[in-house]
């Protein structure tokens, strides 16, 4: 599910002169059923309220006195979050013959024409109010709080984001709360300043209108708003932008250093911008100093399961999760273990709205045998990053809905996928030209398009930490083995290499030099060019000795990676 709640106002949406129909509340009861949350948006008074509608306790929550008061059923628990009526105020609108004149824990309520005496009374007070109108009725409240502000109020008690809630209204007073949900519904009696801001508008009038409203959630649920109306823009293909919506499973996928990472950056800067929630799982330290995100774990400390899931549950946060600390032999064990708990908030509140999982072919492998188990039965909001698509599980690749392949091999990125998946390949697959990407959905039966993808503002730098302390992976590791092959020495990071270099004889480490396999390693695997770049000076200078090579090579390593950060004077 992705729209989790229904966000509703009283009079005029869900009742009808005060009172709800059987077949309205049947409605709510079987939306109630199908694990969703209900929160009424009134400005009404609570006793109000408890006496025209009985049944407010189907509702999780209870937003009143058009926001200053949050209510919850189950426990009774009342919760007034602005500050209580001027006695002297409501003193000197009687005097002035204001009436009828009700009196909240936080609003003060007349009608219309007294709004202009009302008016006048507040500058004359200096006092900081605010006058809300809602078809005919007058409500006087601390400036500030409107049913939005209640409704963000009842959402945090929920741990539910915005995004995640559909609203439905049809006055002058519902405008704020509707335009702060994921999606805003006018019924077909709301006034025309609502409809026309609204994101969709119900055929029937107050309650049945609900009533439809209920029956499109629970049979289309995120369908019944267009990818675009809460999508991220990826780039643009022919004129046309190209969206991801929060309910895709995305593929990233491509040769090493063309720019996968690089593209994730630049969306998640646009799930900060929309304040969707994201946590990207990063197991090769390359998305530290992300902005906007929380960093879990580094090179020596791991993450832990609890650590990840009380962090998310704050919904304001987001999260790298750093796998540094981790070999590559055991994070899919972590990921194996952490995805049921974090699949089973997801299901209950739909966050983090995006999951990034960088390398995925690490953690989600193929290979295992209980990744059919780990995998929730669709993974929304998804983005899988690898240099690797056939190494993924396969039970995941086939919940993908859309395709970014990027470099040279990006045609073969396809391909591939299809071959894993069983689906057949489209018949013509564009070469991308330049920064362009190809982008396809495989479920939609479309062509695959070229497409311009956008670029980060920040410029995400390759962590040091990664090379210097993380754990490499076979391929990427260097080997000292020596010029008869009689060692095998196996350096899976700068300060494993350092160590090794030190000890190592004379003359197994100017085999090396002299083939130029330190520059090698560090301009591919490393892809630090400027480190390349000075070793290969020292391999070529033949009049150093093994000594003076050594300590070359290795100052420049330790001066960009293992250095003490310099003390501030």
């Amino acid at each position: 599910m992705y729209f989790i709640a229904l966000a509703t106002d009283y009079d005029g949406t869900l009742a009808h002169d005060g009172t709800v129909a059987r077949k309205t509340l049947s409605a709510l009861k079987r939306f109630k059923k199908s694990g969703r949350k209900l929160v009424l948006v009134t400005g009404r008074e609570l006793p109000d309220l408890k006496r025209v509608f009985s049944e407010v306790s189907l509702f999780d929550k209870v937003v009143a006195e058009n926001g200053a008061l949050i209510y919850t059923p189950a426990s009774e628990e009342e919760r007034v979050i602005a500050p209580s009526p001027e006695p002297k105020f409501v003193a000197r609108l009687k005097k002035q013959g204001v009436k009828p004149l009700s009196v909240g824990q936080s609003i003060i309520a007349t009608w219309e024409p007294h709004q202009a005496t009302v008016l006048e009374v507040i500058k004359k007070m200096g006092l900081e109010l605010e006058i809300i109108f809602n078809k005919g009725a007058v409500m006087i409240l601390p400036s500030g709080i409107n049913k939005a502000t209640g409704l963000a109020a009842a959402l945090q008690d929920l741990r539910l984001s915005p995004h995640n809630v559909i609203g439905v209204g049809d006055a002058e007073n519902d405008h704020a709360f509707l335009q702060a949900c994921g999606c805003s519904v006018a019924v077909d009696n709301a006034i025309p300043a609502v409809k026309d801001t609204a994101n969709l508008v119900m055929r029937g009038a107050r309650g049945k209108g609900v009533e439809q409203l209920i029956d499109k959630m629970i049979k289309h649920d995120h369908a019944i708003v267009s990818r675009r109306h809460d999508g991220i823009v990826l780039g643009s293909a022919g004129g046309d932008e190209i969206y991801l919506s929060p309910t895709d499973t995305v593929l990233i996928a491509g040769s090493s250093g063309i720019g996968k990472s690089t593209l994730a950056t630049a969306l998640t800067e646009r799930f900060v911008e929309s304040k969707f929630q994201f946590c990207v799982f990063d197991p090769e330290g390359d998305y530290d100093g992300l902005q906007g995100a929380v960093r879990l774990g580094d090179g020596s400390s791991a993450p832990t399961k609890a650590q990840v899931l009380d962090l998310i549950a704050k919904a304001d946060s987001n999260i790298v999760v750093n796998g540094l600390a981790l070999r590559v032999n055991e994070r899919p064990d972590f990921f194996a273990d952490l995805l049921p708990g974090l699949g089973s908030f997801r299901r209950r509140t739909a966050r983090p709205h995006w999951l990034v999982i960088d390398e995925a072919h690490h953690l989600l492998p193929k290979r295992r045998d209980d990744t059919r188990a780990v995998l929730s039965l669709e993974l929304p909001g998804t983005i899988l990053i690898t240099v690797h698509p056939e190494a993924i599980s396969t039970d995941a690749l086939r919940l993908v809905t859309a395709i970014i392949a990027l470099g040279p091999k990006a045609k073969d990125v396809v391909k591939v996928f299809c071959h894993e998946t069983g689906i057949e390949a489209p018949k013509a697959i564009p070469t991308p030209k330049g920064a362009r990407v190809l982008f396809w959905r495989p479920q939609a039966g479309k062509k695959v398009k070229t497409v311009k993808v956008i670029e980060p503002r920040q410029s995400l730098k390759r962590h040091s930490r990664k090379y210097a302390e993380g754990q490499l992976d076979e391929a990427g590791s260097f080997y000292f083995h020596g010029t008869d092959n009689a060692m095998n020495l196996r350096a899976h990071n700068l300060m494993i290499f350092a160590q090794i270099a030190e000890g190592i004889d004379d003359k197994t480490w100017e085999f090396h030099l002299h083939a130029g396999d330190y520059s090698k390693w560090f301009r591919h695997q490393i892809r630090d060019k400027d480190l390349a770049r000075e070793t290969a000076e020292a391999e070529e200078d033949k009049t150093l000795s093994a000594e003076e090579s050594r300590k070359r090579v290795l100052d420049a390593v330790r001066r960009r990676y293992t250095a003490p950060a310099t003390a501030p004077e």
